[in-house]
């Protein structure tokens, strides 16, 4: 277990200086929770909210289209063919299929019948909605701007492990493709690019100093990125060593280029929050979904917020008069 060392001034300091001035708001796969997440229909509706970041997950097609999907495979709960049937099982990599190949499926509503449909009640369908590649994501958002004015920024996430092998590209080609994809489309200001798998993002850093990295992190007996093996390292963080850097995860996400630490929600602890923000690097943890404790996240002084629910989060965030940018 790594722990977050940090000094009594740096907890003073941020008990004085109270929650950032406006939060960066995150529609979490879109709006998961109120639509079929990372569609189009999504992102349309975390628009209408009014995000001021659209978070998404990346995959890489056979023929080189990135696309938007959190899982490396096609996913049975929400996955039907061009018959209209669901898939049975979890389908093949979208990293071995085409592009057009990909377009034949519909992902515009869950499978009554799988237990992950179970999780998200409030989810009206959209049928009909193909998987979105990521060229489509930025002409949607081009010309969106936050309640407060400013362009609308996008959080995208590289969606590798270190035991993906050939399910997804390597981290250099998949670094390649998201730095080029990016640079294309002109949104180098406006796009984050973030991990848990922190070897992309350092490989992002070689290519694309401009663009800003966020290291995901979490520790929880579901999942744990920050265990280390026996070499010291945990194999998700590119081979940098706690031991190294204190048991700090903030350290250890300075050293790896990272401008953004963004721990799962039950991590996070007003003394690491101090830390992080103490080293320059921003705070924004992912998914809360409930509204007090998205209140108690801003009230500690986290600068963004990851949600399935931004509806729920603009209302909570309203409630103690912190602004949305």
């Amino acid at each position: 277990m790594i722990r977050v060392g940090l000094m009594a001034a740096t907890v003073l300091l941020a008990a004085l200086t109270g929650p950032a001035v406006a939060i960066d708001l995150q529609g979490h796969r879109g709006t998961r929770g109120l639509a079929p997440e990372n569609t189009l229909a999504a992102f349309k509706i975390a628009l209408a909210i009014g995000v001021t970041t659209l978070e998404t997950d990346l995959a890489l097609t056979r023929d080189g289209v990135l696309v938007l999907s959190h899982e490396a495979r096609l996913y049975a709960a929400l996955t039907r063919a061009s018959d209209g049937r669901w898939l049975s099982d979890d389908g093949p990599a979208i990293f071995s299929l085409k592009a057009d190949e990909l377009a034949q499926y519909d992902i515009g509503r869950l499978n009554p019948a799988h237990k992950y449909a179970a999780q998200w009640a409030e989810q009206k369908a959209s049928d009909g909605e193909r998987i979105p590649t990521l060229q489509q994501l930025f002409e949607l958002g081009r010309d969106a701007r936050s309640p407060g004015g400013q362009p609308l920024r996008f959080n995208l996430e590289t969606k590798i492990t270190p035991t993906s092998g050939d399910s997804t590209p390597d981290p250099e080609r998949y670094a390649r493709a998201v730095v080029d994809a990016v640079r294309a489309a002109r949104m180098s200001d406006r796009v984050v690019v973030q991990s848990f798998d922190w070897r992309t993002l350092r490989e992002v850093k070689k290519l694309a100093p401009e663009l800003r990295t966020s290291c995901l992190t979490i520790d929880s007996s579901g999942m744990n990125t920050v265990v280390p093996d026996a070499s010291g390292a945990s194999p998700w963080h590119a081979g940098l060593k706690g031991a190294d850097y204190g048991g700090s995860l903030p350290r250890m996400a300075q050293a790896a280029g990272c401008s953004i630490w963004t721990p799962f929600w039950r991590n996070v602890t007003p003394e690491n929050i101090a830390e992080a923000q103490a080293l320059k690097l921003k705070i924004i943890p992912w998914t809360i979904n409930d509204p007090a404790e998205i209140e108690r996240m801003a009230a500690l002084g986290v600068d963004g917020i990851i949600t399935d629910y931004p509806d729920r989060a603009r209302r909570a965030l309203a409630a103690r008069n912190i602004a949305i940018d």
